[in-house]
């Protein structure tokens, strides 16, 4: 399959659709949004997509519980997950559900094409299941007589099922991930699977039958079964594209697809979905990063803990950028890491408050105070100038390595160079006692007039990151052009602020926090 330099796809997984939205979701769904905005502003045509997973027990199970048919909870549930994206800007440019006709007649044909051609078999299956997670495991997969994932109980079960002829594709997919650095990201979780690779690999039971999982898309050559939920789930990256369908949307973007996952569905995403796509005569994704889990204070999120830290409550309690940032600059992605509301009120009252906004408010009410509102015309930039200039040219052409490595914290941090940069000329070139001779207003003219300047590559650098702070300082430094037309290579130069345009009094972009005057119940 052909590739397209200019084309960027990139994927969340699909959620499912029995959970309520949690910190974890929001991470994955953030740093994917902040990957297609970013090379959006880089000049790619990228792709989004995210979704649910509706298929299986515990749907089925919690609509029979309801009273309604499964169908019917599904489209209730979703709605969760739809509106907690709008509310924190979530770009995503399609949602696919696995109840959608257009996924279900994908999962069949690749069905049908697998059973064909021999790659999928019917026998018998005598082992171990477990039903919270819908997997079947051998003998020797258990830990202690119970599930290794969620060492819940599992149930003895025989039955006759069809199975993919997973092993067959051990030996290409060990080659494949060995010439390949980049295929499975961190290193840690490539050596994981490395690892796993060691044993023998077992075909794959992707079928359940309806007297026992009614809830599911039916099998294409036996009308008994339904599809085993995580064969149905991961053909999602494809459906969702248009594969099989006219058009050249899936040719386009299909050899650059980047998954961002969960740590705990490395194994399905790495080994079945890879093997699935070969015998499909399809390229494996591009790359498959799997990023760390949240704890909170230190405690592993569950719901019997009462510590689930809800999206939605954080964005009541500290506004939808904040949450964004604090989600990519606390940790490096890819690491476990850990929630409070006392680290989110520091990054918010140091880094956003005092370093950005205080930052943005003294240089545009000085602008207004000093030259009525006028962006100043520089002139005779001196050596300090310079300096921060070039500051900032260091950091863009950085900035590309970083979101390429998917290090949003560095990313951050480097910014906040040009922040940091910025805010110490400002006080080393001592605007406020410029402004007391008439004779230092070419200077100060100049002084504010680079201030600003960073600003505007301070808002454009942080566009991917926090849309909606972003646009405020663009509007609010009177730039007329559109913050999302912008290029970063061709607009991130320095010097393309337009002087002579006026400004009005800056609205604060991030008010000062009191930890101990709001509630603790996010």
């Amino acid at each position: 399959m052909p590739q397209n330099s200019n084309a960027f796809y990139i994927t969340t997984p699909i959620y499912y659709v029995n959970d309520v939205p949690h910190i974890g979701h929001a991470y994955t769904t953030v740093a994917a949004d902040i990957l297609a905005r970013y090379k959006r502003l880089e000049g790619y045509q990228a792709f989004f997509l995210t979704g649910t997973d509706e298929h299986g027990q515990k749907v089925e199970r919690a609509a029979q519980e309801r009273g309604v048919d499964p169908k019917s909870h599904c489209d209730e549930m979703v709605k969760r997950f739809q509106s907690l994206w709008k509310r924190l800007n979530i770009s995503n440019n399609d949602f696919i559900r696995t109840t959608e006709i257009r996924h279900k007649k994908v999962v069949q044909k690749i069905l049908q094409d697998l059973y064909e051609r021999g790659e999928i078999y019917s026998d018998n299956y005598d082992g171990w299941y477990c039903v919270p997670c819908e997997r079947f495991w051998t003998e020797k997969d258990l830990a202690d007589g119970k599930c290794p994932d969620c060492l819940r109980s599992v149930v003895e079960i025989s039955e006759k099922n069809y199975f993919f002829r997973m092993s067959k594709y051990q030996s290409w997919l060990i080659e494949s991930i060995e010439k390949n650095a980049r295929l499975i990201l961190p290193p840690s979780r490539r050596n994981e699977i490395l690892g796993f690779l060691r044993s023998p690999l077992e075909d794959l039971c992707i079928s359940r039958p309806k007297k026992r999982l009614s809830w599911g898309i039916e099998i294409p050559f036996d009308t008994d079964y339904v599809t085993y939920v995580w064969f149905d789930a991961l053909i999602n990256y494809v459906s969702g594209i248009g594969y099989g369908s006219e058009g050249n949307q899936f040719s386009t973007f299909w050899p650059e697809a980047i998954h961002l996952i969960g740590k705990d569905i490395l194994t399905t995403h790495t080994v079945y979905w890879p093997t699935m796509l070969r015998a499909s005569g399809l390229t494996p994704p591009k790359m498959v990063f799997a990023h760390g889990w949240w704890t909170v204070e230190g405690k592993k999120i569950s719901k019997s803990l009462q510590n689930v830290v809800e999206p939605n409550r954080l964005i009541d309690l500290y506004g939808v950028d904040a949450v964004r940032y604090f989600l990519m600059r606390e940790v490096p992605f890819g690491i476990d890491g850990d929630f409070s509301h006392t680290a989110m009120v520091h990054r918010i009252n140091s880094d956003l408050a005092n370093d950005l906004g205080n930052l943005f408010s003294r240089t545009l009410s000085m602008v207004i105070k000093y030259f009525d509102g006028v962006i100043p015309t520089p002139s005779n930039p001196q050596e300090i100038d310079r300096g921060l200039q070039e500051v900032s040219e260091k950091v863009f052409p950085q900035l590309s390595h970083q979101m390429d490595d998917l290090a949003f914290s560095r990313a951050l941090s480097s910014i906040w160079e040009m922040v940091n940069a910025t805010n110490k000329y400002v006080d080393e070139t001592v605007p406020w006692s410029l402004a007391k001779e008439e004779k230092d207003r070419p200077r100060l003219a100049t002084v504010l007039y680079q201030a600003l300047e960073s600003l505007r590559l301070i808002a454009l650098s942080l566009a991917a990151f926090m849309p909606s702070t972003s646009e405020k300082m663009w509007s609010q430094l009177a730039i007329e052009e559109n913050i999302w037309e912008q290029n970063l290579k061709e607009n991130g130069k320095w010097g393309g602020l337009k002087s002579g345009k006026k400004l009005t009094k800056p609205d604060p972009l991030f008010p000062r926090i009191d930890l101990s005057k709001m509630s603790q119940g996010a």
